[in-house]
């Protein structure tokens, strides 16, 4: 594979997608496979996640994302299923109708605008209008979270062949509910690896970032999210830079929200709402100097953020690295740290 194509196409074998949680393969949270490349040295390195503390420094402060998977997929029918995605500021939310065969779904491109749809348990869902090729602005007539945490189950794809309850998407770090899909670059986190990052004296700061759906064609760039930047994770990150020392993302939601909270100058401010920024090569970083995050498919836009830490260059041979060493993909699969 050459440097180019990790951002644009690479073909990923189906026996790397994970198919199901690492612990229902014999595998701890904590013992998922991490990649682990360094920009200014350009090199690559294997180790366990469990591993992580020993490679980030003390001083360095760590910012994770809070928010909460939501079982967002409600099954209308044996062969309808609506996924809810994201809401908007005026109070509607984005949605998407998929076609279920044997509970997998799959976008059937189906809906037309002022159609309503009658939900398990008599909610009453109306189509408003198309705000991308595949989803939907609508409203539900009861309030959607609370209707989702009695009605809904996890978003699943056709690499996962069968349910896993909520908690398999769930992140030591969540608090919020708001998520359509778990914020997946902190699921290997475990309490013992968070107490031996906090022994080694690096600092975690929280924020939120509530992820739409993630299945977005090649041409889409991700949509308005809703995030919020606290004051005392802003005063952190701009105390932690002032003093040298590295801010690591846990999650591409979590560097969309910081980057979108900094100035030009990099300072950090709290801040909240929805953020539109995309994180590309053109945009840089400003306030994040390293990323643990997840595999990512071809042609996902993750890959421009990527590319921004790492360079096209060393960003492709850390994805041929992975490949030829049989690391697993999607959100059960293994993660991947980028260091300066």
């Amino acid at each position: 594979m050459s440097s180019s194509l990790a951002l644009a196409e690479f073909t990923l074998p189906a026996e790397l997608e994970a198919h199901d949680p690492p612990e229902a393969r014999g595998v701890a949270r904590d013992g998922v496979r991490l990649l682990v490349s360094r920009t200014a040295a350009g090199e690559i390195s294997h180790h366990r996640f469990r591993q992580l503390p020993s490679l980030l420094l003390p001083g360095d402060l760590l910012v994770v994302n809070t928010s909460q998977t939501l079982p967002a997929q409600v099954r209308v029918t044996t062969e309808l299923a609506v996924h809810f995605s994201s809401p908007r500021p005026d109070g509607s939310w984005l949605v998407e109708l998929r076609q279920l065969e044997n509970k997998i779904s799959r976008p059937n491109g189906a809906g037309s605008p002022g159609q309503s749809l009658t939900l398990p348990g008599g909610a009453v869902l109306t189509l408003l209008d198309r705000e991308t090729t595949r989803l939907w602005r609508a409203t539900l007539s009861v309030a959607v979270v609370p209707y989702l945490l009695r009605h809904g189950v996890p978003i699943r794809y056709a690499y996962v062949p069968r349910d896993w309850p909520l908690t398999a998407y769930q992140t030591v770090f969540a608090h919020s509910p708001g998520s359509a899909e778990m914020p997946s670059a902190s699921r290997p986190f475990s309490l013992p690896v968070v107490a031996q990052l906090v022994t080694r004296g690096v600092l975690i700061a929280p924020l939120a970032l509530h992820c739409g759906v993630s299945s977005l064609e090649g041409t889409e760039d991700p949509y308005p999210e809703p995030y919020a930047v606290p004051p005392a994770t802003a005063d952190l990150v701009n105390h932690v830079r002032a003093r040298g020392g590295r801010v690591i993302a846990g999650g591409t939601t979590v560097v969309r929200a910081l980057e979108t909270a900094a100035g030009p100058d990099g300072r950090v401010s709290a801040s909240a709402g929805w953020t539109s920024h995309v994180v590309t090569p053109e945009t840089g970083v400003r306030a994040v100097d390293g990323l643990l995050t997840g595999l990512h498919e071809p042609r996902s836009s993750h890959l421009r953020m990527l590319a921004a830490f790492a360079g096209p260059e060393l960003l492709g041979r850390c994805y041929q690295a992975a490949i030829d060493s049989s690391y697993l993909w999607h959100e059960f699969g293994d993660v991947h740290l980028l260091l300066p």
